[in-house]
């Protein structure tokens, strides 16, 4: 339910969410020596309530940065983007405070407008852009395609928010397999706490606070090279075909727990989403995407459509709807999801999976 409020919300005027203080030092913490001597852009922040600013001008002389820029859209909603009748946006460009290096009084530093409405896709944005060289911000969700091609386009380094719902997406998940992004450490949880003082709270127990939302299967992608991805994965289970049954419709195994990778399978296996967090591109080489589009399947079974309690639907569908799929085992705690229409044989469909193989 707070994801899809979260998601009505952002489509209502005047709602912006903030990342927490405490998310963005938990996370910018192991990448410290990434800063020093660089220039920082935040180019969907404004820059006058803006965590990401405030952390890296707290710490702008600690990490030895050259200079932040941070650049805000006036409308702050997303479905609103390039409407440039609209206010000017602002901008800050901060070096420093030579007269006093310890400072944390940000209130008097410059605050300009820019001709254009802020848009990280304006011109004006870009050439901003093109300064810096590293970029760090929570951008819209909605755009996180446009958003990353961007990065990708102008070659910048990054540390952004995204859901991990972008895994699937075949543009990014196109630069995840070829070891172009990857996920940082991430948020406690799994989730992340968003901050807006007009939004009802609907944080998880122990972390009220007004105006704060809990959201789940929020990620930080990167593409600076840290520690945690070459910390290899400790594999223990040993194959079973009865543990570890093949797909129907590709040559691979399913595995439902990236802790239960067998350790002396050689094939192709299908793991959850999930894994990105334990991948080591030492440990493990990325094969695909058990979607329709991103691996060709071995046959076109046409298939009925059963329901949440196992009941034919008389809906009929090719594939599994364009997933991978496996016959379904009386072990199985959920009803069958298809029925083969030729031979009557129950299935049940896998919801999107990696495709890894072993290095070593």
């Amino acid at each position: 339910m707070a994801n899809e409020r979260f998601d009505n919300a952002k489509r209502n005027k005047n709602d912006e969410f903030y990342t927490r203080l405490e998310d963005i030092e938990k996370e910018l913490g192991h990448y410290k020596e990434n800063f020093k001597n660089k220039t920082i852009f935040c180019n969907c922040d404004d820059p006058r309530i803006s965590n990401f600013f405030k952390y890296f001008a707290l710490n702008f002389n600690n990490f030895g940065i050259k200079k932040i820029i941070s650049t805000c859209y006036k409308n702050q909603d997303v479905d609103l983007f390039t409407q440039n009748d609209c206010e000017k946006a602002v901008y800050i460009e901060y070096t420093g405070n030579p007269n006093d290096p310890t400072s944390t009084d940000f209130s008097t530093i410059e605050v300009k407008q820019l001709k254009g409405d802020g848009d990280f896709r304006s011109q004006e944005c870009i050439e901003l852009l093109k300064q810096a060289d590293i970029v760090v911000t929570n951008p819209p969700f909605s755009l996180f395609r446009e958003y990353v091609a961007q990065l990708i386009k102008y070659d910048k380094k990054f540390i952004i928010v995204g859901h991990q719902n972008a895994i699937s997406y075949k543009e990014i998940f196109a630069l995840i397999k070829e070891n172009r992004i990857w996920l940082g450490y991430g948020f406690k949880g799994g989730a992340a706490h968003f901050i807006n003082k007009h939004y009802e709270d609907y944080a998880a127990a122990g972390n009220h606070k007004e105006g704060m939302i809990r959201v789940s299967g929020v990620v930080w992608f990167t593409n600076l090279d840290i520690k945690k991805r070459h910390e290899e994965l400790v594999l223990y289970k040993t194959y079973t075909e009865q543990e570890f049954p093949h797909y129907e419709n590709y040559d691979a195994i399913n595995v439902d727990k990236s802790t239960d990778i067998p350790m002396d399978y050689d094939g192709v296996i299908g793991v959850p989403i999930t894994f990105l967090d334990k991948y080591s591109p030492d440990q493990f080489e990325i094969v695909g995407l058990g979607i329709v589009g991103s691996c060709e399947f071995t046959n076109e079974r046409r298939m009925e459509i059963l329901d949440k309690n196992g009941t034919p639907t008389g809906k009929f569908t090719i594939n599994a709807k364009g997933t991978l799929y496996r016959k379904h085992l009386d072990s199985d705690k959920k009803p069958a999801a298809f029925k083969d229409c030729e031979t009557g044989e129950l299935y049940q469909s896998i919801y999107a999976r990696i495709l890894i193989k072993r290095k070593k």
